[in-house]
């Protein structure tokens, strides 16, 4: 009879399209351990579960799901922003934004929600939105996607949209979108258009233009993730930071 451990387990082999004997191998436990484990006739120890996440790659929240499951103590925490303890990841956060200007960078958790950005993001954002310039969490996957927000303004919106789309799975937190990030998609995915002529020659990237007021810029970014986790909240941030694409954006200042 499976236990919900078991489960967890088959389902992160799945992902990772590992066999018992291949997954058993790296991991360098026993195979027939592993399969007791799976079957619900043997119990692991924390030990033994934590190294077998490690070799399935598996995230620091999934991990203590893990650990749920075998009823163990979780081991990672989930530090708010504002916590002692992110000290030393927020100051990072700050001068990576900072260091960014005069260009765009943006702060997010997991599911796309804003949490930082720096001066010119806000000034861009306001810009895009017509209202002032405001620091609120907002979900960036639901702005570019909404009609009363940014989309009328992405001027290459049939070749922006689709990628957008693979970004959030390619991106997606040990590689596989959790259940509030596919509500999230379930609920944009109307709005993808059919993607880019696939006999054009492809770019080397999928660059944003914006278009507002007279104003036009086009950026790239690149992202930027906390090496080395200990605490989930940190695994979860992720840094975007633009780039202009052409001599006109490079020139454009926000503030």
């Amino acid at each position: 009879m499976s236990t919900p451990l078991g489960e967890l387990l088959r389902h992160w082999r799945r992902v990772r399209r590992m066999s018992q004997l291949a997954l058993a191998h790296h991991a360098q436990v026993s195979p027939r351990h592993l399969s007791f484990v799976e079957s619900g006739r043997s119990t692991p120890s924390r030990e033994w579960i934590m190294t077998l996440a490690g070799a399935l790659q598996v995230p620091l929240r999934e991990r203590n799901d893990l650990l749920l499951a075998a009823g163990y103590a979780p081991t990672y925490r989930e530090s708010a922003m504002s916590e002692p303890a992110m000290a030393t990841v927020r100051a990072a956060l700050e001068r990576v934004l900072s260091h960014h200007e005069p260009y765009p960078a943006v702060v997010m958790d997991r599911h796309w929600d804003i949490v930082q950005v720096n001066r010119s993001a806000e000034m861009m954002f306001a810009w895009l939105r017509g209202i002032p310039p405001a620091t609120a969490s907002t979900n960036v996957i639901r702005l570019m996607f909404d009609p009363r927000e940014l989309r009328p303004h992405v001027a290459n919106w049939d070749e922006v949209a689709p990628a957008l789309i693979q970004r959030v799975h390619r991106e997606a937190v040990g590689g596989i979108p959790d259940a509030t990030t596919r509500a999230l998609l379930e609920e944009i995915l109307p709005a993808v258009p059919r993607g880019p002529d696939r006999t054009a020659p492809l770019l080397p990237v999928v660059p944003v233009t914006f278009a507002r007021d007279g104003l036009t810029v086009s950026y790239f970014s690149m992202i930027t993730t906390v090496g080395t986790p200990q605490d989930i909240t940190a695994q979860e941030l992720r840094i975007e930071s633009f780039y202009p694409a052409d001599q006109g954006t490079e020139r454009h200042r926000w503030a």
